[in-house]
């Protein structure tokens, strides 16, 4: 049974719209990408014009990565990029992959039900840097017109395994004038490319120069009828006069020894190129920025395939830890190579471990996983333990020098790439085929090269994530576990890690039962997010246990921890709040270091901001004082510490933002207090990105049992 937009013609009405809409904007290109069903990942299906030369970094692209095509969905507005430098500010991994003058634009494809995905267009530098409201009002109504064809058929079409390439000018062939042919005739030589870079005319005189008939080039892609032009230079000006629409030019070498001059003429149509011979010391009036010279002995690379890999490189200095690097390698390298399988393997106490893995049976790879380095089952833990890759062009090919090695999947071709950092073996990158495959020396090369950023990445990785558990499990470990039971008194925790960086950091808390009717509620947070911090904060959080529990006053339990501090000779500051709680007299006695002031929501549901008295951050002054105040506490009322990351908002002052939390806790709704908690901490993580911790305690004295302590599940 085939889906609603599996059915003839659903991709055809798509790849028209598409094609129309680029014309209407008067854009050199565009393109398609549609959400994924099953996966937070946008695919680009359809391209036309000048798109279709940049398609490859494109083709599958994670929703949170930051482009302008995620960036519309996300956003759910137009995105403009109004040229070159633009693109390099706000997004400079695109703009590694498209290194040339022009102007972007990206608009949501709002469907009645939902985003399908978004549109993306691109033009030539030779227009203004900011969009009209005219030319706006169009983009955006193309976006309407493709999402009312989603919607039509019900279903996304169906994910092609590489975009459609869709004509942006539906052109019926007429014979040129006689005029026109004496005229191009005349010429030394020239021929016309169109947007995809199939020659559609050429004279008698290029012919000759090139050394083929008409019939043999007619139709074609130069590069392919002539071997001689598969070069990244000639491809980047062909490419350059593509999108920017300004001539270039370049000399190139016709084996064995005919030097050929070519100028590059765009238009919105195509391309025309002029040939005429040149001598190899030949100049030229042409500016020394249009023109390259070119060989046959120059590598072999495919330009497009370049500019992807400097995407590739960009996107892996990004990678923090280890899932990072394998998603990358799995959502970007595979597209790369027009692979169908991946594995990526480290080893551990000689053994391989299956790290992340694409396109395998969970079958397969548990049979992999565990196996000794030098097993028949794989070629990868050899190629890990020599450094030496490994191609496999076919199954003939690795039955020859693996005849013990069996079939753990369909695949039929593939590159065992050694993950070499630092001069050490950290690992082996497997990319396989459905089919059998050759792999070119281009290939090889720029496999082998791409597994050393790879490699680079993943040490990194590795090392980040040890540091990472190690920090999680001493913070894990300095927190309280559980908190204790007092009649009368209804207590939840919250801790939620800061989005970047290592994940860990210095907030604490506790709540410690030091009678039948008296308790302590602590938080504070030590500056830093790394192991020292954390280690700190156990240390902070164990004195204050210490002191609270030997009976001495809140400012005096500061007042010792601060010493203690001192004793450490730690160049790390604490901010702490302290309240002692008298559940018999219905008071609290509360004592700050420089900490965020607490809330205290009454009965009645108003909620106001306890002023405290100034006192110094711990670890600045070795004699410093800790003056206390004592406060009312009725049944009823509910008492609020929190650290700083709940209401730290870049360019919002922090009074105001605690006045908001304070109105934020008033009109809360009738609710428990773990509920409360929740609340508070998702309206925190959604209103804003946040760069610290964030540490939560609310002490309720409405008689309900207490609430355990959680650790907040991450907010995206």
């Amino acid at each position: 049974m085939n889906r609603p937009g599996d059915e003839p013609g659903g991709t055809e009405l798509l790849d028209e719209e598409l094609a129309a809409t680029v014309r209407r904007t008067g854009a050199s290109g565009g393109g398609v990408f549609l959400i994924a069903e099953h996966e937070p990942v946008g695919i680009l299906v359809v391209v036309c014009g000048s798109l279709v030369e940049f398609a490859g970094p494109w083709r599958r692209v994670p929703l949170d990565l930051p482009t302008p095509g995620t960036d519309a969905v996300r956003a759910d507005r137009l995105v403009w990029v109004g040229s070159q430098e633009d693109l390099a500010r706000s997004y400079p991994r695109a703009a590694a992959a498209l290194p040339y003058q022009l102007s972007l634009a990206a608009a949501p494809l709002a469907g009645s039900r939902h985003c399908w995905g978004a549109l993306l267009l691109v033009w030539p530098p030779n227009r203004p840097p900011h969009l009209t409201p005219r030319e706006r009002s169009t983009i955006t109504a193309g976006a309407r017109r493709l999402a009312r064809v989603l919607d039509d058929a019900g279903h996304p079409p169906a994910i092609p395994g590489q975009p459609r390439i869709t004509p942006l000018h539906r052109v019926c062939p007429m014979p040129p004038t006689l005029a026109a042919v004496d005229f191009a005739e005349r010429l030394p030589g020239g021929l016309a490319l169109d947007l995809e870079g199939r020659i559609t005319f050429l004279t008698t005189g290029a012919a000759e120069l090139l050394g083929r008939s008409t019939d043999q080039l007619l139709g074609t892609l130069p590069e392919q009828s002539l071997p001689w032009l598969d070069d990244p230079v000639y491809e980047d000006r062909y490419r350059s006069a593509l999108v920017t629409r300004q001539p270039t030019a370049c000399t190139v070498l016709r084996p064995p020894d005919q030097w050929l001059e070519l100028r590059f003429y765009p238009d919105a149509s195509g391309i025309s190129v002029l040939f005429s011979p040149a001598s190899s010391g030949q100049t030229s009036d042409q500016p020394p920025t249009l023109r390259s010279r070119i060989t046959p002995s120059a590598s072999n690379a495919d330009v497009g395939r370049l500019y992807q890999l400097m995407h590739l490189a960009a996107a892996l200095t990004e990678t923090v830890g280890v899932q990072d690097v394998v998603d990358l390698v799995a959502d970007q390298v595979l597209p790369a190579f027009g692979a169908h399988g991946l594995i990526l393997s480290t080893a551990d106490a000689d053994r391989m471990k299956i790290i992340g893995h694409r396109g395998y049976t969970n079958e397969a790879i548990q049979l992999l996983d565990g196996q000794p380095l030098h097993t028949d089952l794989t070629p990868a833990g050899h190629v890990m333990t020599s450094g030496t890759p490994a191609f496999f062009e076919n199954r003939e090919q690795m039955a020859g020098t693996h005849p013990w090695t069996p079939p753990l999947s369909g695949k039929q071709a593939w590159a065992f790439l050694p993950l070499i950092a630092s001069g050490h073996p950290v690992g082996c990158c497997t990319i396989s085929y459905q089919h059998p495959h050759a792999f070119t020396a281009n290939e090889r090369a720029t496999a082998t090269s791409l597994a050393g950023l790879i490699a680079q990445a993943l040490d990194r990785a590795r090392l980040y994530d040890a540091k990472h558990d190690l920090a999680h499990s001493l913070q894990q470990a300095f927190l309280p576990g559980t908190l204790p039971t007092i009649p009368g008194i209804t207590v939840a925790a919250r801790y939620l890690p800061a989005a970047h960086g290592m994940d860990i950091g210095g907030d604490f808390y506790d709540f410690i039962r030091l009678s039948d009717t008296t308790a302590a509620a602590i938080i504070g947070d030590v500056q830093g997010h790394n192991v020292t911090a954390a280690t700190l904060m156990g240390q902070v959080r164990t004195a204050i246990h210490a002191h609270a529990t030997a009976g001495a006053p809140p400012g005096q339990v500061l007042a010792r921890t601060n010493r203690f501090l001192a004793d450490l000779e730690t160049e790390l500051f604490v901010s702490c709040l302290y309240v002692h709680l008298d559940l018999a007299r219905h008071r609290a006695c509360l004592t700050s270091a420089g900490h965020p002031p607490p809330l205290l929501r009454h009965h009645s549901g108003r909620t106001e901001v306890i002023e405290l008295p100034q006192c110094l951050l711990m670890g600045i002054d070795a004699a410093a004082r800790y003056d206390s105040i004592d406060i009312a506490l009725p049944p009823g009322t509910l008492l609020a510490l929190y650290t700083d990351g709940l209401i730290e908002t870049p360019g919002t002052d922090l009074g105001q933002s605690t006045t908001d939390l304070a109105t934020q806790l008033s009109r809360a709704p009738e609710q428990t207090v773990d509920s409360l908690a929740d609340t508070l901490i998702r309206h925190a993580t959604q209103s804003a990105p946040r760069n610290d911790d964030i540490a939560l305690l609310l002490i309720d004295t409405g008689g309900q049992t207490r609430s355990a302590p959680t650790e907040s599940t991450r907010s995206g």
